[in-house]
């Protein structure tokens, strides 16, 4: 072997040994940014009601913002260690690349383009959704089939725009498209009659409807006519981070299938159930594989409770808006929610 191809195969030894440390440094950045800075900067919605909305003194609650919680109390150990960062749906892809925030927990519909284009990684999904239709009541509307030559209300910078377009192609109906920046301003262009129909998310419809000034004349059109998995989201660089929010995302999920609840923490401590002694942390090392503390499954639940009392606290029975579960059911009760097991 020459001494020239000794010195570049030397080269390259060494190039790999920099990118592998490098690799392992950006890999743990973010966690380690977290609990140097000692909360979580979480990018939310600019309020929406049930997912990400704030009160008269500032208080944050929803769906989404208890994911925010969960990762907290689980990275930190402690679930008010949080930073809500409103974002608008123009915006919210850019702070997020840009590292204004940590992790994007904002009814983000999970896409191809947006992992493969944008520098994304979607954490799971938390909320299946469909795009719908939202009308002020008119008796011979029972379909969206039926919305031809109409006025549509639409938010910028969101998947509704090419799903509405595809839409009323594929069905030949011609629209005037109103394009906002804001639900809030595309709701109330619908309230104030400058177009007859509002379409986004079901999610956001039954959110919005209960703005209005008369929200018993808005009617929900049953069509469905798009897939929108929805979950938190970070940068594509920093795969450790990427695993503890999936991974979070998994435990609230699993916590309801193993009956673990914020009302039965202690029957789980002491359980010999070997899933649920993994689960809180008094068998195996799951959490250490993750860069955290064996019990930050069970942390995540203390703090906001397992999937089904974070969904019918904010948005289900238990809520103003009454979202029914639906494909959000268990996979083993009818739905389609579905986790991998921590073991």
């Amino acid at each position: 072997m020459s001494s020239n191809l000794k010195g570049s195969i030397r080269l390259l030894a060494a190039a790999a040994v920099l990118l592998a440390s490098a690799t392992t440094a950006a890999q743990a950045a973010t966690l380690d940014d977290v609990r140097k800075r000692g909360s979580l900067n979480c990018g939310v919605s600019q309020g929406l009601p049930g997912f990400s909305d704030r009160d008269d003194k500032g208080v944050w609650s929803g769906f989404d913002v208890d994911f925010c919680k969960a990762v907290a109390a689980a990275v930190i150990g402690d679930a008010s260690k949080v930073t809500y960062v409103p974002l608008s749906a123009a915006e919210r892809f850019d702070a997020l690349r840009a590292g204004k925030i940590d992790v994007l927990s904002r009814n983000s519909t999970w896409t191809l383009e947006r992992e493969a284009t944008m520098g994304l990684l979607f954490g799971g999904i938390n909320y299946h959704d469909g795009q719908g239709f939202l009308v002020l009541r008119r008796p011979q509307v029972i379909s969206a089939l039926e919305l031809n030559d109409v006025s549509v209300c639409v938010q910028s910078g969101t998947t509704s725009q090419a799903n509405l377009s595809d839409y009323m192609r594929a069905n030949s109906m011609t629209y005037k498209e109103l394009v906002f920046p804001t639900l809030a301003e595309a709701m109330k262009a619908l309230d104030g009659g400058q177009c007859d129909v509002f379409t986004a998310d079901q999610s956001a419809l039954f959110a919005e409807r209960i703005k209005l000034s008369n929200p018993g004349a808005a009617v929900i059109l049953p069509d469905v006519i798009s897939k929108e998995p929805l979950g938190a989201v970070v940068r594509a660089d920093d795969v450790k981070w990427f695993n503890i929010i999936r991974w979070v995302n998994y435990a609230l999920i699993n916590a309801e299938e193993l009956g673990i609840s914020t009302a039965t923490l202690s029957e789980a401590s002491a359980s010999q159930k070997p899933a649920v002694r993994r689960f809180v942390g008094v068998q195996g090392n799951l959490g250490q594989a993750l860069g955290l503390d064996n019990a930050w499954a069970l942390k995540a639940v203390e703090a906001v409770g397992n999937y089904a009392e974070v969904f019918e606290r904010n948005i289900g029975s238990r809520s103003r808006l009454g979202i029914p579960r639906g494909l959000n059911q268990l996979w083993s009760t009818g739905g389609i929610l579905y986790a991998p097991p921590l073991q």
